[in-house]
């Protein structure tokens, strides 16, 4: 059994390679049964949870002659953590022969779930985005922002890269990374400004107070949401909901853990049948995206199990 770091799987992918894998896993499918969450109680101190989050190769599916897959993601969540300098999050992915079931490998969780993140982001990006897409807006500067800017930029010709953040300084050194890398990023300090001028908005908080107005988004914006992932959550307000059109993930993911979804189906602002269209639909061709250049398209994700086993098994098959 292969144990990789997160350096190898850095050195494993590339954004537009694992875009177009997630292309064909979402085509494809997998099986997905529904993500385990179990509360484990400590005698002091916040509880902590045990998520876990298996999908395996769907053998009905074209692409199966090598016997496919299991894999499965195991994370756990400790609030406290922060307090000691470790981060809340912390996870492994495991990947199995999908006939014998044999360990093939062990994969850094984090590192694993920032790429498939960012890509699912950028392959919708690809659906959703107008074509000439060039000014690029990250709301937050944690872990995910790089990654979504390099997702982004692997997808549309994106000349200007802005970082905004409640705390500058993180903004100024997400951009400085980036810039090292040599993508042409820069700290702004004043959001709605930048939310009035962005082609693409990818959006990655905790916040439970909308960031992303809709009365500020200009003709032919994309708005990408990633990083509430509870239904008190929220990243963008009604005004952005009721502007767009709006497509998910999958569907029965973030219509009941993604307040940007949850919280506007509850009110009757958006319909169920008024999500457009998921990431499976999209790749087969069964809903169209973008139709105009004119259109504000908004697209929400709260992660899926296929896109954690399919950037798993391109890993694994790179440094095998």
């Amino acid at each position: 059994m292969l144990t990789i770091s997160a350096a190898e799987v850095d050195r494993a992918l590339t954004f537009p390679g694992l875009v177009e894998t997630l292309r064909t896993a979402f085509r494809e499918g997998a099986v997905q049964p529904v993500r385990h969450h179990h509360g484990v109680q400590r005698p002091d101190g916040a509880a902590s949870t045990l998520l876990l989050m298996p999908a395996w190769t769907d053998f009905n599916a074209a692409g199966t002659s090598e016997g496919g897959h299991i894999g499965v993601k195991i994370v756990t969540v400790s609030p406290d953590n922060n307090a000691i300098g470790k981060p809340a999050v912390m996870g492994l992915y495991l990947l199995l022969d999908g006939v014998t079931g044999e360990p093939q490998a062990m994969i850094d969780g984090q590192r694993l779930t920032q790429w498939r993140t960012t890509c699912a982001s950028a392959l919708a990006a690809s659906y959703l985005a107008r074509k000439d897409a060039s000014r690029l807006l990250v709301i937050g500067a944690g872990a995910l922002s790089p990654f979504l800017a390099k997702a982004h930029s692997a997808v549309r010709p994106i000349t200007s890269i802005r970082i905004w953040n409640r705390t500058p300084a993180n903004a100024e050194k997400v951009a400085a990374a980036l810039r090292a890398d040599g993508l042409p990023a820069s700290a702004a300090d004043d959001l709605d400004a930048e939310l009035a001028e962005a082609d693409i908005i990818a959006s990655a908080t905790i916040s439970n107070t909308p960031l992303v107005k809709g009365a500020l988004l200009k003709p032919g914006a994309h708005v990408d949401l990633v990083g509430g992932f509870t239904p008190e959550m929220r990243e963008a307000d009604d005004d952005a909901i009721s502007r767009a059109r709006v497509y998910v993930d999958t569907r029965a993911g973030a219509t009941k853990e993604a307040g940007d979804i949850v919280q506007p189906l509850a009110s009757g602002l958006l319909k169920p049948e008024a999500i457009i269209g998921d990431l499976h639909e999209l790749a087969r061709g069964e809903k169209q995206g973008r139709q105009t250049d004119s259109e504000i398209t908004l697209f929400k994700s709260v992660g899926a199990a296929l896109e954690d086993l399919a950037a798993g098994i391109a890993v694994y098959k790179a440094l095998k």
